[in-house]
């Protein structure tokens, strides 16, 4: 069965997340480890996360994809807001071993005119602080869209940062991997609704299907190479819309893919839990054997 849910709220703690995912028939989720746009942090609940973790046991949920928040940028130009990025994703880092075995997602950031080189061997440089070899979380570099100086458009920069920590800490990079995200991916210019296969295979000779952790499912208001990322309701954007060059094909091609099809599926569409429900039955439906 097809491993999917949605971005949930940890406002009402760890185990409500789980009750709401149960409650849309999802059997993974994502959450923001901190306030998505800014710093605070609720301390963790041991009896809480006991109780989730209950749940994710009982009900065989697929990996979860926790999310960093937007504000981070290891990348940035300033001194402050590169510390601000270490010290909160290292401490995301630690908070995630109470939940073993998950994945932590993060924008790789902008590198604001330093040059894409020179965001990458910040990124680098950060990676190689915050994460530690006995680490449990596999940390996703998510695929951008390319707007501005987003660092992470194309699937070389994300392997260049991967080879820089490979090459500065190897026992580091087991633990690194790449989230893709379906919206983001077509607006940087990647033909998913006309070529998946070609796409795949090119993520595969640059960066490597292994590195492959999870997908961000979503549809584009935008067409193909737009650099927008304005994410759309399954079904109606460029992606699964028949009137704009897509249709539920395209999904079926992605959840059926067998690079893709045993990886947990994380629906950020501008929807709210119905619209959730129903896209989750929608895209397993839409699943092949």
């Amino acid at each position: 069965m097809l491993t999917i849910g949605c971005h949930l709220s940890c406002s009402k703690g760890f185990a409500a997340m789980g009750e709401t995912a149960l409650s849309i028939d999802a059997n993974t989720f994502a959450f923001f480890t901190r306030n998505p746009r800014g710093g605070s942090v609720r301390k963790l609940d041991a009896d809480d996360v006991a109780a989730l973790r209950r749940i994710l046991d009982e009900h065989a949920f697929g990996p979860l994809v926790a999310h960093a928040p937007y504000t981070y940028n290891p990348c940035s130009a300033k001194e402050r807001a590169r510390e601000f990025a270490l010290e909160a994703m290292a401490d995301d880092l630690r908070r995630m071993e109470a939940l073993p075995g998950n994945c932590y997602n993060f924008h790789p950031g902008a590198h604001v005119g330093q040059g894409a080189q020179a965001g990458i061997a910040l990124i680098v440089d950060a990676l190689c602080q915050v994460m530690f070899p006995d680490m449990s979380t596999t940390v996703l570099l998510e695929t951008m869209a390319g707007k501005g100086t987003e660092v992470g458009r194309s699937f070389e920069e994300l392997a260049a940062i991967i080879d820089g920590v490979s090459a500065r800490a190897p026992h580091l990079a087991e633990h690194l991997g790449v989230c893709l995200d379906t919206c983001h991916v077509s607006d940087g210019g990647y033909d998913i609704v006309g070529d998946l296969d070609g796409v795949l295979a090119h993520f595969d000779r640059v960066v490597g299907l292994d590195r492959l952790r999870a997908v961000h499912i979503n549809d584009s208001k935008n067409p193909c190479g737009a650099h927008k990322d304005r994410h759309e309701v399954i079904g109606a954007g460029y992606l699964g819309s028949p009137e704009l060059g897509g249709g539920s094909e395209v999904f079926s091609r992605i959840v059926s893919h067998p690079a893709l099809r045993d990886l947990p599926f994380i629906l950020e569409t501008p929807s709210e839990l119905d619209g959730y429900a129903r896209e989750i039955e929608l895209l397993r439906g839409l699943q092949t054997a």
